[in-house]
């Protein structure tokens, strides 16, 4: 059974797509897809306790970073996040990117993407209430990473 969405969930600069949602897998994965424009900085790097991460590179080069440590992505090319590091993503090149992520078990869900839209969108042209954030991280098992230092 597939339940490909056509919803596109803005946030930010990134576009995310749900194309397998925990429902549809007995909670054993969630998978989408993140559309992450050239030349962009993506906010919010975490950590999550609850499931890996593993992202597979579809379009362009996304420019990761994961406990400290820095890889490039292009397509074809895959890691894993494991439970509990640290990471995020930019899209530094010149053309968008596009990357497939597979959280297992399936606990990531549209809503997060929702909700972080809303709340970035309640600032409009200013930055978001970083507790607000936090608190929409922390309901979807994500843990925003300390500032740096």
């Amino acid at each position: 059974m597939t339940s490909a969405s056509t919803e596109m969930i803005q946030v930010g600069a990134l576009r995310v797509r749900f194309l397998v949602e925990a429902a549809d897998s007995n909670g054993s994965v969630s998978v989408f897809e993140c559309f992450v424009p050239a030349d962009s900085k993506m906010p919010a790097p975490h950590s999550h306790d609850a499931f890996e991460e593993t992202i597979y590179g579809l379009e362009g080069t996304t420019t990761w970073s994961v406990d400290a440590r820095t890889l490039d992505i292009r397509p074809g090319e895959a890691f894993c996040i494991p439970r509990g590091a640290v990471h995020g993503f930019d899209n530094r090149g010149t053309e968008d990117a596009k990357f497939l992520a597979v959280a297992s078990p399936g606990v990531m869900t549209p809503d997060y993407f929702r909700e972080i839209h809303d709340v970035l969108a309640s600032t409009p042209g200013g930055p978001p209430d970083p507790a607000k954030v936090a608190a929409v991280m922390h309901r979807h098992g994500l843990t925003p990473a300390p500032p740096a230092s």
